[in-house]
């Protein structure tokens, strides 16, 4: 049986094909009601389909959102992820996802595919290595936001579009102070790589704020952005302090750049014979969702990472002038668990 065509429906509606397709493809231009419930009713008698592409293009939208992260099982990108698609959801917007591994080739042709299908908005999740988009994708960017397309960062800051940024600086910062109230003196940091600009932060944050309180890490060392980067880390950490159980009294605090890294950090410790937080103190940052069964339970810096990626969607989708260059800073909040008790 032949596919039911839209001419198919104008003639049994009695209109031009140009008036039904504007009927049902939800153009602003509708004729009158009488005229459109009769293009409406012969599309049901006849089991018509209307063709989403030209939906898409009489209404000047798709209602597609596109979303890149740079590692959907990493909690925190995935958290993100979360609140973006129950914000699309609730904008009646369809989610497309790509995961990049932090590879700018694999970036770029998820960018390209997303304007090739005509996505509403993009968002971009995570910190970028050097701050700055390449080149080519930042012309294929500059094209596509003049042809009406939005781009929102999570993380810092590109020269155009909006972005939603955590408080990375300033957060390590508290956290650093709220724990040399709580009585610790010595300290060391895991950080990620140089290159990285939340990791870079967070660092300088941290350690800027041990200054004004006349300490300084001990040890610092870095790995991947990712668990087994702490893990990694860690045990190098343990031997550049000749650590082993019982050795220092108080323990040396650890300040791990994010939860996953600080959990791959503990389970390297955990091997080596030691206690957290008898031997060792850690803290991280985000407050991913895997903490709530962690054990013992971690001193981080809380982020609310579903309204992250809320807040980037109500951006993305935001309707009026100025919208598309807004910022929204993040604050984080301190909170001291068992991970970094002194005895």
């Amino acid at each position: 049986m032949a596919a039911v065509t839209l001419q198919d429906v104008a003639v049994r509606a009695g209109v031009s094909q140009a008036t039904a397709s504007r009927v049902l493809n939800g153009s602003s231009r509708i004729p009158g009601e009488g005229v459109a419930d009769r293009v409406r009713a012969a599309a049901r008698e006849l089991g018509y389909v209307p063709n989403a592409q030209a939906q898409a293009l009489a209404r000047a939208s798709t209602g597609l959102l596109g979303l890149i992260v740079h590692d959907i099982a990493d909690p925190y990108f995935s958290s993100i992820a979360r609140g973006v698609q129950a914000a699309a959801r609730a904008a009646r917007k369809q989610v497309l996802l790509a995961g990049t591994d932090r590879d700018f080739d694999i970036e770029r042709e998820a960018v390209s595919t997303f304007i090739a299908h005509r996505a509403d908005a993009i968002v971009l999740a995570g910190s970028r290595q050097s701050g700055d988009l390449d080149r080519e994708l930042e012309a294929e960017f500059g094209r596509y936001r003049a042809n009406g397309g939005r781009v929102v960062v999570v993380g810092q800051p590109l020269a155009f579009g909006g972005a939603v940024e955590p408080e990375n600086h300033f957060a390590s910062a508290e956290l650093a102070d709220a724990l040399v109230a709580s009585g610790h003196r010595q300290f060391a940091v895991i950080g990620g790589p140089g290159n990285i600009r939340t990791s870079v932060d967070r660092r300088n944050g941290f350690v800027e704020a041990l200054g004004r309180h006349g300490l300084t890490p001990l040890v610092e060392v870095s790995g991947d952005f990712d668990r087994d980067g702490g893990h990694s880390a860690a045990r190098r950490l343990a031997a550049a302090l000749d650590l082993h159980p019982g050795a220092m009294t108080p323990p040396v605090c650890v300040f791990a750049v994010t939860d996953v890294m600080a959990i791959g950090a503990i389970a390297a410790w955990r091997e080596l014979g030691l206690s957290v937080p008898r031997d060792i103190c850690v803290a991280g940052f985000d407050d991913i969702p895997t903490l709530r069964d962690h054990t013992p339970s971690l001193t981080t810096v809380i982020l609310p990472l579903e309204e992250i990626g809320v807040r980037a969607v109500d951006l993305a989708l935001r309707n009026h002038d100025g919208a598309d260059d807004l910022r929204e800073r993040i604050p984080g909040r301190i909170v001291l668990r068992d991970s970094t008790k002194l005895s």
